[in-house]
């Protein structure tokens, strides 16, 4: 029976122990702490990038109205300033630039893209330099 009683209470005892380890040690809880601040932060972060992004969705569609709006702004008043100053020289004229029909249509104007390269050899490759004397 002396035994028994000795094996429950070392079972118990480990028990215990195990408990008062889980609960009392400190590193444990501040990396719990840790932890949760962690995905506080990363929540926190996507919802930021979300705003974000419905912000920029946003201000995209409000340029894009402006824009169309001053296009058709710009339209009307060439075509008024045609019709009321029928006689007045096309480079006395402020409205004297017009948009083409695929330009008003479109609502981006026509963009040529940059290159990454020039015309012509430059810099050491060049074949005219001048000869050293």
């Amino acid at each position: 029976m002396t035994w028994e009683y000795a094996l429950i209470g070392l079972v118990v005892g480990i028990a215990i122990g195990a408990v008062a380890m889980r609960f009392g040690n400190r590193k444990l809880r501040d990396q719990q702490v840790m932890q949760n601040e962690i995905e506080k932060s990363k929540n926190e972060l996507e919802q930021y990038r979300m705003e974000l992004t419905s912000h920029f969705a946003r201000s995209a569609e409000l340029l894009d109205n402006m824009a169309t709006d001053y296009r058709q702004l710009y339209q009307h008043m060439a075509q008024s300033s045609n019709s009321l100053l029928p006689n007045q020289p096309a480079h006395d004229n402020p409205f004297n630039y017009r948009l083409t029909g695929a330009e008003a249509d479109n609502d981006q104007a026509p963009v040529q893209m940059p290159r990454d390269y020039s015309e012509g050899s430059s810099g050491l490759l060049r074949g005219d330099r001048p000869r050293r004397k």
